[in-house]
């Protein structure tokens, strides 16, 4: 597997393209459980498999990539990319998992995108695993799949790179009060613990999808409003999370930044953080962190990278 410091690419995969469609990649028809209990038997589904399947359901989303980086986080051993890619071809056979991919002006996308299926929710459910995936949650639209996609890999790069990290939620449950409206952070949240202090991050990830400014500016007042009415333990955290916004690039970024400006919005209790997909790629995730800073004698605002000493390296 190539290594993040290794990429370079000029573009994030997960970044909206134009006319961009999402391509059912799976297998047609009907499988029997029976057939995949008997494969169980045989030992042709192994434990392997079913650790695979504990990551896709987690994650909800994921690509073979970031399996593979979590499965070497949970020093599973998998011998190469391809090898990883084979299982998976087997359990997409069985329909244990699906498999889409995104097309767009651009081409076929250089990625699949693995999810459950049917009989990977009864074999969860046969050992006690908690699943709440059900057969309409495969048909979200792309910019929905590409908010996951992008989440994961901040997720999994605090989980890798950030010495103080503690563990990570992928769907938080947040409240404004005043509008009775209860939200999620698109991104996830990760926790992180240093000198015995608890702090939690959650990541708004944005994407260009069509309407996205006004839906992301509806979601801004919710974040505000939860802020400003922030009580302890409100939502099980301890203190006010830091909230973090995830935009496809920097210009995206200075867009949220304007968008945020424009409706002036106000986060009581923390500064607003900004960053974008390729940042996550860095070694050092502190220094992956942007705020905007006002010059007190223009009033101009510049971007500046700050770092946060609960984000320091392994």
């Amino acid at each position: 597997m190539i290594e993040d410091s290794a990429i370079k690419a000029p573009k994030s995969p997960f970044a909206m393209r134009e006319n961009e469609i999402k391509v059912f990649d799976g297998k047609d028809g009907y499988a029997s459980i029976d057939q995949v209990v008997f494969k169980i038997d045989m030992g042709y589904i192994n434990e392997l498999h079913f650790q695979i399947l504990e990551i896709i359901n987690d994650f909800e989303f994921i690509t073979s990539r970031q399996i593979y980086q979590m499965l070497n986080y949970k020093g599973i051993e998998v011998k190469s990319q391809d090898k990883l890619n084979k299982k998976l071809e087997d359990m997409i056979k069985s329909k244990i998992i699906t498999r889409y991919y995104f097309s767009s002006d651009e081409g076929k996308g250089i990625y699949r995108i693995y999810c459950l299926d049917k009989i990977g929710k009864y074999l969860l459910n046969s050992r006690g695993i908690k699943t709440t995936w059900q057969p309409t949650d495969n048909t979200k639209p792309v910019y929905m799949l590409k908010r996951r996609l992008a989440g994961n890999q901040v997720i999994i790069a605090y989980m890798q790179k950030v010495a103080a990290y503690k563990g990570f939620t992928l769907n938080p449950m947040m409240y404004a009060k005043r509008q009775n409206t209860r939200f999620q952070p698109s991104g996830g949240q990760v926790t992180v613990v240093k000198d015995d202090i608890k702090v939690d991050f959650i990541f708004e990830v944005v994407r260009r999808n069509p309407g996205w400014e006004e839906k992301f500016m509806e979601k801004m007042k919710l974040y505000e409003e939860f802020y400003a009415n922030y009580q302890a333990k409100d939502c099980g955290f301890d203190k006010r999370p830091q909230l973090v916004l995830i935009a496809e690039d920097d210009e995206h970024l200075i867009e949220l930044f304007k968008n945020v400006k424009r409706i002036n919005v106000e986060l009581k209790g923390i500064e607003l953080y900004f960053s974008t997909d390729l940042r996550q790629l860095e070694s050092e995730i502190d220094k992956t962190i942007i705020v905007f800073k006002q010059d007190p004698t223009t009033g101009r605002y510049s971007m500046e990278m700050g770092p946060v000493s609960f984000l320091e390296s392994k």
